[in-house]
């Protein structure tokens, strides 16, 4: 498989496919470095034809205290008073 521009579907799914053929060569081998640049064309064509979208602060705030086991008396030290931390979780106050 020669290293171009992946522009369509068929040649992603070619790239992955070769891709998953070189995962275990050796860094900076001959093939080390082919796999290097294709994951970069690989990157890029997920990047422009399946974007993901950023994630909602609050859910994300909330999932990271969950991951954490944080409460929200944790965030007071660094938002306000309970009220305040209470407004931000609920949406009332950016």
């Amino acid at each position: 498989m020669d290293l171009r521009p992946i522009r369509s579907k068929r040649t992603y799914r070619a790239a992955l496919k070769k891709a998953e053929t070189l995962w275990d060569s050796p860094v900076r081998s001959k093939v080390g470095d082919r796999l290097e640049v294709l994951n970069l064309l690989i990157e890029d064509y997920e990047r422009r034809h399946f974007p993901i979208a950023d994630p909602d602060p609050i859910d994300f705030l909330l999932h990271v205290m969950e991951a954490r086991g944080l409460s929200r008396k944790h965030l007071e030290p660094y938002i306000g008073s309970r009220a305040r931390v209470a407004e931000v979780l609920n949406r009332v106050r950016p």
